[in-house]
C-alpha cells in the first residue's frame, strides 16, 4: 500500500509512530500486528502448554463421556461399567454350579471382562508409544565430539554386560521359584472364594503371574537402563549448548522410564485377567485378583536381587574410586586418570535407573492387586452395576496417571534467557510435578464420581475421593520433607557443612543425626494419611471396616497417581550424574562442567525424594498387602483372624524376627558393598604403582578390570541378603505352625502377621534413615565443593568426602533395597500362605 509520513488519525494506539496507511490501513496495520503478535505466540512455552492442557482436558472429558455414555438409558451406569447383559450376575452363578457338578460350562453364559478394561489397555498402549516417542526425541540429539561418545560407549558395554549376567543369574532362581509356587498350590485345596476351581488351574494361575511379573520387572529395569545409558552422553552435548536444553533432555529420558513402567504395570495385569479368565471361566470379577497374587511376588523378587545387585555395584565402585581417587591421590571426582571411573559411571544406571525401574514397577503392581482385592471384597455387597468400578477402579487410576504425568514432563520447561545461577532446576523440576498433581487431583474426583457413585451410598463416592486427595497431599508432603533434609538449600545439610570444618567424626556425626531426626515427620505424615484414610473410608458405608481399608487403599493410589513423573526426575539424577563424569573425562571447558555439577547436585535431591516417596508408599502399599494377606487366610482356613495379639508369646517373637531380619539384611548390603570396594581400592592402588605414568597423562589406566571385579563380586554378593529375605519368613511361620498348631491351627499365621508388621515399620524407619543420612552427606560434600567452607581440596572438603563414603552404601544399597525387601516380605506371605494354616484340608487335596 502507498504510505504517508502523517500522523495517525488514531491516537493512543500501539501504531502510533508508524507511517499511516490508507484505504483502511489503520484496520490493516492493527491485524498485521495481531498476527505477528500470534506468530511470536505460537513460538513460546506458553503456547505449547496450553495445547498440552487443552488436549488433557480433552481426554479427561472423553474418557469421562465414554464411562458414562449408557448411563441414560438405563437409569442406572451401565455401559463400559455395568455387565454386557441382563442376568450377568446369573450367568456367573450358573457357571459356578456347572464346575461344581462337573457339567460342561456354556461359555455363553459367562458375561465377559467389563469394557472398561478395553479402554485403560488403550490408555497402557497409549503410554508405550508416548514413551517411544520420549526415546526417539532423546535419542535424536547430538551425542557430541568423539572423546564424549568413547566414554559413553565404554558406559554402555559395561552396563550392558552386568545386566544380562545379573539377570541369566535371577532367572535361575526364579525358575526354581516358579516350580516351587506351582507345587505348593497344586497340593492345596482351592479356598472357599473360589469354588470348583481346579487345584491345577489355580496352580498354573499363580504359576504364571509369577512368571509374567518377573519378565515384565525385568524388562522395565533393562529397557529404562537402554536409554539412559544412551541419553547420558547427549545430557553431556546439550550442557555444551545451555542449560535449559540439558535440563530437557535429561528429564525426557528419565520419563521414557516412568511412562514406560506404569505402562508395563497396567498391560501386565489386565492380558493376565483376559488370561485367567479363560482358564477359570467360572470366576468372578473380584475374585479374579486372587488368581494373580504371583505378579506382584515375581516383580518384587526380581526387584530385590536387580537392587541389591546395581547397588552393590554402584557403591562398591563409587567407594573404591573416592578412597583412592580422592582422598589418597588427589584428583578430582570422575577424573579419566582414575581406574574406577568408568565402573563408577556403569554403576549410576544399573543400580539407580534399572534397579529403582523394577522397585517401583512392583509398587505399582503390588498396590494395584491389593486395592483390587480390597475393592472387590467390598463391592460384593453393592449393586451388580457397580461392583466392576470398585474392582477396577486402581487400573483407571493408573491410566490417569500417563495422562497427567504426560502433561506434567511436556510442560516443564526452564526460561529461555535465564542464567543457570538465576534459576534453581530443581525448582523447574517442581513446576512441571505441581501440574500433575493438580491434573491428577481433578482425575480422582472424576474417576471417584464416575466408577465409585452408587445410589445406596450416594455420598460414598466424596469420601474416596478426600481419601484420595490425601494420598495425593502425602506424596507432596513427602517431597517437601525430603528436599529440605537433603537440598543444601536447607539448614540440615548446611549444619553437616559446617561441621566438617571440625574434622571427619563431626561430619559423620552431624550426618547420622540428620538421618534420624529426618525419620519424625515421615512416621507423622504416613500415620496421619492411615488413620484419616481409614476413617473417612468407613465413614463413606455407614462405619463397614472393609469401607475403611479401601479408602487407604484409595489414599494409596493417591499418592501413587503421579508415579510417572516420579520416576522420570529419579533417572533424571543417574543420567545427570553420569554427564557429568562425561564431561570431566572428555575435557570440556569449566562452564559445561559448572552446568552439570548443578544438574547432578539437583540429581541427588530428585533421588533421595523418590527414594522417600519410594518407602512412603512402600508402607501404605505393605498395609493393603497385610490386609490381604488376612483375608487370603480366612478364605484357606475357613475363619477370620480375629486379632493379632502381641501378648502371644509367638507372635511377638515373630515380630522381633521380623525386625531382626530388617537389620540383618541391611548389615549384609553394607558388608557386600564394603568387600567389594576393599578389591576395587586394592585394584586402584596397584595400578597406580604399576603405572606412574597415569599421573601425567602418559599411561592410560586399565578401566575394564575394575568393571570386571565389581561385576563378579556384585553378583557373588546378592545371592546371600536375597536368599535369607525370601527364606527366613517362611521358616517363622512354619516353625510356629507345627510346634504351636495344636491349641490353635492359625498361629503360623499370627507369628507371620506379627512379622510383617514389625518388620514393615523397621524397615519403614531405618530406610528413611539410610536414604536422608546418605543424601544429606553427599550434597554436604557439594556445597562444600561449590566453595563453601574452603572449597575443593580444603580440609572440611576431606571430611565431607569421608561422610559421603559413608553414606554411599546407605543411600544407594541397603536403603533401597529395604523398599524392597518389605513389599517382598508381605507378597511371599501372601502367595505361601497355606504353608501358615494348620487345617489339614488347607495343605492336601
Amino acid at each position: 500500500a502507498e504510505t504517508t509520513d502523517l500522523k495517525p488519525l488514531c491516537t493512543g494506539c500501539s501504531l502510533g509512530q508508524q507511517p499511516f496507511v490508507r484505504y483502511g490501513g489503520h484496520q490493516m496495520a492493527q491485524a498485521k500486528e495481531l498476527d505477528m503478535w500470534f506468530r511470536s505466540f505460537r513460538n513460546t512455552g506458553v503456547y505449547s502448554n496450553l495445547r498440552i492442557v487443552v488436549a488433557a482436558v480433552s481426554g479427561l472429558v472423553f474418557l469421562a463421556y465414554v464411562l458414562s455414555s449408557s448411563s441414560s438409558s438405563s437409569g442406572g451406569r451401565s455401559g463400559f461399567l455395568g455387565k454386557r447383559a441382563e442376568g450377568g450376575e446369573t450367568g456367573i452363578m450358573e457357571a459356578t454350579q456347572a464346575v461344581e457338578s462337573g457339567k460342561p460350562i456354556n461359555l455363553g453364559e459367562v458375561p465377559p471382562l467389563p469394557m472398561m478394561m478395553y479402554i485403560v489397555l488403550i490408555f497402557a498402549i497409549g503410554g508405550v508409544v508416548f514413551a517411544g516417542w520420549l526415546a526417539q526425541w532423546v535419542l535424536s540429539k547430538d551425542e557430541g565430539d568423539k572423546k564424549m561418545q568413547e566414554v559413553s560407549n565404554a558406559i554402555r558395554e559395561g552396563a550392558a554386560g552386568f545386566l544380562s549376567t545379573q539377570y541369566s543369574m535371577i532367572f535361575k532362581l526364579a525358575f526354581v521359584v516358579l516350580i516351587g509356587i506351582y507345587f505348593l498350590y497344586a497340593a492345596r485345596t482351592p479356598p472357599r472364594n473360589l469354588p470348583g476351581v481346579e487345584a491345577s488351574s489355580l496352580a498354573l494361575c499363580v504359576a504364571l503371574s509369577f512368571f509374567v511379573g518377573c519378565v515384565l520387572s525385568a524388562l522395565s529395569g533393562y529397557v529404562g537402563m537402554w536409554v539412559a545409558v544412551r541419553s547420558n552422553v547427549r545430557v553431556a552435548s546439550a550442557a555444551t549448548r545451555s542449560f535449559q536444553e540439558a535440563i530437557t533432555v535429561g528429564l525426557r529420558a528419565g520419563a521414557f522410564s516412568g511412562i514406560l513402567v506404569v505402562s508395563m504395570v497396567l498391560m501386565g495385569i489386565i492380558a493376565l485377567l483376559f488370561i485367567v479368565r479363560m482358564i477359570v471361566p467360572a470366576a468372578r470379577l473380584h475374585q479374579l485378583p486372587f488368581l494373580l497374587v504371583g505378579y506382584s511376588f515375581g516383580a518384587s523378587f526380581v526387584a530385590l536381587f536387580a537392587q541389591l545387585g546395581g547397588g552393590i555395584y554402584t557403591k562398591a565402585a563409587d567407594v573404591g574410586a573416592d578412597m583412592v581417587g580422592k582422598v589418597e591421590a588427589d584428583i578430582p571426582e570422575d577424573d579419566p586418570r582414575n581406574p574406577a571411573v568408568i565402573a563408577d559411571l556403569v554403576g549410576d544406571n544399573v543400580g539407580d535407573c534399572a534397579g529403582r525401574g523394577a522397585d517401583l514397577f512392583e509398587s505399582i503392581a503390588g498396590e494395584i492387586l491389593a486395592a483390587m482385592i480390597l475393592g472387590g471384597g467390598l463391592s460384593k455387597n453393592l449393586p451388580a452395576d457397580v461392583q466392576s468400578g470398585y474392582t477396577l477402579f486402581p487400573l483407571a487410576i493408573h491410566a490417569m496417571d500417563l495422562v497427567v504425568s504426560g502433561v506434567g514432563i511436556m510442560m516443564t520447561e526452564c526460561p529461555k534467557n535465564a542464567k543457570i545461577s538465576t534459576v534453581d532446576p530443581m525448582e523447574v523440576l517442581k513446576s512441571g510435578y505441581k501440574i500433575s498433581v493438580a491434573l491428577a487431583g481433578v482425575g480422582i474426583v472424576v474417576l471417584c464420581r464416575l466408577l465409585l457413585h452408587t445410589d445406596a451410598h450416594p455420598l460414598a463416592w466424596m469420601h474416596f475421593a478426600l481419601c484420595g486427595f490425601i494420598g495425593l497431599g502425602t506424596a507432596f508432603l513427602f517431597i517437601l520433607v525430603t528436599q529440605y533434609y537433603t537440598d543444601f538449600n536447607y539448614p540440615p545439610v548446611k549444619q553437616i557443612a559446617a561441621a566438617s570444618l571440625t574434622g571427619h567424626g563431626t561430619n559423620v556425626i552431624a550426618g547420622m543425626a540428620v538421618g534420624m531426626r529426618a525419620t519424625a515427620a515421615p512416621a507423622f505424615i504416613i500415620g496421619l494419611a492411615l488413620l484419616s484414610s481409614y476413617k473417612i473410608g468407613r465413614s463413606a458405608f455407614g462405619g463397614v471396616a472393609s469401607a475403611g481399608l479401601f479408602g487407604t487403599a484409595v489414599a494409596t493410589m493417591g499418592m501413587l497417581s503421579t508415579v510417572a513423573f516420579v520416576l522420570a526426575m529419579d533417572v533424571f539424577g543417574p543420567i545427570t550424574d553420569n554427564a557429568g563424569g562425561i564431561v570431566e573425562m572428555s575435557d570440556q571447558p569449566e562452564h559445561v562442567r559448572d552446568i552439570t555439577d548443578t544438574l547432578d547436585a539437583v540429581g541427588n535431591t530428585t533421588k533421595a525424594i523418590t527414594k522417600g516417596f519410594s518407602v512412603g508408599s512402600a508402607c501404605l502399599a505393605c498395609f493393603l498387602l497385610f490386609s490381604a494377606f488376612l483375608d487370603e487366610v480366612a478364605e484357606i482356613a475357613g475363619v477370620p483372624i480375629q486379632s493379632v495379639d502381641l501378648a502371644n508369646p509367638e507372635v511377638f517373637l515373630g515380630g522381633l524376627a521380623g525386625s531382626t531380619l530388617v537389620f540383618y539384611f541391611s548389615g549384609q548390603c553394607m558388608t557386600a558393598v564394603g568387600n567389594t570396594a576393599q578389591e576395587v581400592v586394592n585394584n586402584v592402588r596397584q595400578q597406580f604403582r604399576d603405572k606412574p605414568g597415569i599421573m601425567d597423562g602418559s599411561q592410560k589406566p586399565d578401566y575394564n578390570s575394575c568393571v570386571s571385579i565389581v561385576t563378579q563380586a556384585a553378583l557373588r554378593e546378592m545371592i546371600a541378603p536375597g536368599l535369607i529375605a525370601a527364606i527366613v519368613p517362611l521358616s517363622v511361620g512354619t516353625f510356629f505352625r507345627l510346634v504351636s498348631s495344636t491349641d490353635d491351627p492359625l498361629i503360623g499365621a499370627k507369628a507371620i502377621a506379627g512379622f510383617l508388621m514389625f518388620a514393615t515399620v523397621t524397615g519403614v524407619l531405618l530406610a528413611i534413615f539410610l536414604n536422608t543420612a546418605g543424601g544429606a552427606w553427599d550434597n554436604a560434600k557439594k556445597y562444600i565443593e561449590r566453595g563453601t567452607h574452603g572449597g575443593k581440596g580444603s580440609d572440611a572438603h576431606k571430611a565431607a568426602v569421608t561422610g559421603d563414603t559413608v553414606g554411599d552404601p546407605c543411600k544407594d544399597t541397603a536403603g533401597p533395597s529395604l523398599h524392597v525387601l518389605i513389599k517382598l516380605l508381605s507378597t511371599i506371605t501372601l502367595v505361601c500362605a497355606p504353608l501358615f494354616v494348620a487345617d489339614g484340608h488347607a495343605l492336601t487335596r
